[in-house]
């Protein structure tokens, strides 16, 4: 008696595609955007503190790695941004085919990067040009 090939599980035989990357990014940077939220809490409280608490502020975000992480929190908005229009056009209805999917998915890293790049030159700006 032959033996039946035993059904396999979903993930078994589950390829990956780039909507899960779109999509586990999305979830990633909107967890990024609370942390984001404390930096800009920390900087309006210590301008209503004070020029002495501001200046410290100021010179603290001035350090790379936190001009790395002020980088990160701005892609982070973007791309959220971005992504969120995305998917309000697919709750109308809109842009299902797949080769349009994957333009807008490309539209919104591209777009997220270079918005952000300019949101984070906004914000250096906004801290005096010192960053």
């Amino acid at each position: 008696m032959a033996q039946r090939a035993r059904p396999l599980s979903p993930f078994m035989h589950y390829r990956w595609q780039y909507t899960n990357t779109l999509s586990i990014l999305h979830r990633i940077t909107g967890v990024l955007l609370s942390f984001g939220f404390l930096l800009l809490v920390y900087w309006l409280a210590a301008a209503a503190a004070g020029a002495d608490r501001y200046a410290e502020a100021v010179a603290k975000l001035s350090s790379p790695l936190a001009q790395l992480v002020l980088f990160g929190a701005a892609f982070a908005f973007c791309y959220h941004l971005l992504n969120g229009i995305r998917h309000l056009v697919f709750d109308m209805g809109h842009g299902f085919e797949l080769q349009t999917a994957r333009r807008s998915g490309w539209a919104v890293a591209i777009g997220a990067l270079v918005l952000g790049f300019i949101v984070w030159l906004v914000i250096r700006g906004g801290m005096g040009g010192v960053a």
